[in-house]
């Protein structure tokens, strides 16, 4: 009783000790409707601590930081899926140097859209008279956060839940308030850039020694892949020693542990920290299971970044939502009927005289049901709609007619499907003629990469894999 009584107290202290940021849109409530938390987890290569205080140069010197570059980027990133009965959590590694879309900033390396939604915010906030540098610095590191938090969500079609992140700091704190973390390295390292020296083998590390871990990707077979897999085995290794008793039935671990936390991690507002710890409390370590997106060309020559990891948006969508479950959309979706079921009317708003009636012909020989066939105003794309709840019937007919944008519309009558052709329309045996040429030229230009590595199992919290 003691104990318990001990354990909810400190729990309450490091709630509302945290610091918090207003960083997620969508409401934190303590079960996500899709039946599913997906949470981002960030590592920072920040030099202040949560609360925005710069580290002392002592620090800086212990941590091997050195002085800040002006850049804040976010050294990892791990995108973790737990359905809210709390069975089992995935967590998916996104390389760092993935080159992928950053909204409002065009294509870069994912690990820069937390700095880039940062300065931008920061020229706003001056602009509009804020002088206090603390004031700045937090209020642009939200910004920063928001920035980041979309890019992952239009990478993985998932809608991010919570958000938490760790800097510099705060990992050097909790590694040494657990009392270190167990890992095993294949070969001996000794790389000067990160400070990462280790001998081959089972071995315990924390503080320094841990950041360095995490950190190195120079002398590495795979460079930064590789630095993945560091990172994913060590969460697993941190994953393991935290659900321990070892670390939750001890009042001093846990004191120091709670002590680390508010002072370098950051979290969402309204993120019921206790209520998720409480849906967490039955995982054990195999069933925590670390993934990392595919990747297309770990050496991907960008136009102006350097190189950096290419990956396939398409497929680390199919990857994730493999993983993670189809988003709630696809769950609650009707199946397509068959297309003698289907009435599809088709409207030319091309100005393309009898374009209407030779679509109309070809779905009908496909079985469809003949509709409306007319004109309609003239309209750029082309667009297949449909009545709310029969976004299949429309992705089915879109595939029949060369594979074209669905939406719902309300005037659109029940079982029916309404095309409206625009003249960027392309009919699918010419459209697939293209596609082929295209094909033949990316089939050409991927030729000398080399062959898929076979994919390796998963990293679990359950005993301790050795690496690279």
């Amino acid at each position: 009783m003691g104990l318990t009584g001990y354990a909810w107290a400190a729990m309450q202290g490091l709630v509302n000790g945290l610091t918090v940021a207003d960083v997620i849109e969508n409401d934190p409530g303590e079960m996500p409707a899709d039946g599913a938390r997906d949470i981002l987890l960030v590592g920072m290569d920040s030099r202040t601590d949560a609360q925005g205080n710069p580290l002392s140069e002592e620090m800086l010197a212990k941590l091997r930081a050195g002085a800040s570059d002006g850049e804040l980027n976010t050294d990892t990133l791990i995108f973790v899926h737990v359905p809210n009965d709390g069975s089992k959590a995935v967590a998916i590694s996104l390389p760092r140097d993935s080159y992928v879309d950053i909204p409002g900033f065009g294509e870069h390396k994912i690990n820069s859209a937390y700095a880039r939604g940062k300065a931008a915010a920061r020229t706003e906030l001056q602009e509009q008279g804020v002088t206090d540098p603390k004031q700045l610095e937090v209020d642009s590191n939200q910004e920063g956060a928001k920035t980041l938090i979309k890019t992952v969500e239009n990478l993985t079609g998932s809608t991010i839940d919570n958000f938490a992140s760790v800097n510099l700091l705060g990992f050097y704190d909790i590694t040494n308030a657990i009392g270190g973390v167990d890992v095993c390295l294949n070969e001996p390292v000794d790389e000067v850039k990160s400070g990462a020296k280790f001998d081959a083998g089972p071995q315990s590390i924390s503080g320094v020694d841990a950041l360095a871990f995490v950190r190195q990707r120079h002398e590495l077979p795979r460079s930064d892949l590789d630095r993945v897999v560091r990172q994913q085995v060590f969460m697993a290794g941190l994953a393991r020693k935290v659900l321990s008793a070892g670390t939750l039935a001890d009042p001093a671990k846990l004191n120091d542990l709670i002590g680390a936390i508010q002072k370098s991690v950051v979290v969402n507002q309204g993120w019921d920290l206790i209520g998720f710890a409480q849906q967490m409390q039955g995982l054990t370590g195999g069933q925590i299971e670390f993934r990392t997106i595919p990747v297309v060309d770990p050496a991907y020559d960008t136009p102006e970044d350097g190189e950096a990891v290419q990956v396939d948006p398409d497929e680390v969508r199919d990857f994730v939502q493999g993983l993670a479950g189809p988003p709630p959309e696809e769950k609650d979706k009707a199946p397509a009927p068959p297309p003698e079921e289907t009435t599809v009317d088709v409207l030319n708003a091309s100005g393309i005289e009898g374009l209407a009636g030779s679509v109309s012909e070809s779905l009908t020989a496909e079985g469809y049901l003949p509709g409306e066939v007319g004109n309609a105003t003239s309209r750029s794309s082309t667009i297949v709609q449909v009545p709310e709840g029969q976004e299949a019937a429309g992705e089915k007919v879109a595939g029949s007619i060369g594979g074209v944008e669905v939406e719902t519309d309300p005037s659109v009558p029940a079982g029916h499907v309404r095309v409206l052709l625009a003249p960027d329309y392309t009919p699918p045996e010419e459209s697939s003629g293209a596609e082929g040429v295209a094909g033949s030229e990316v089939q050409e230009q991927a030729a000398p990469q080399q062959p898929p590595e076979e994919e390796e199992p998963p990293i679990t919290a359950q005993g301790v894999p050795c690496v690279n």
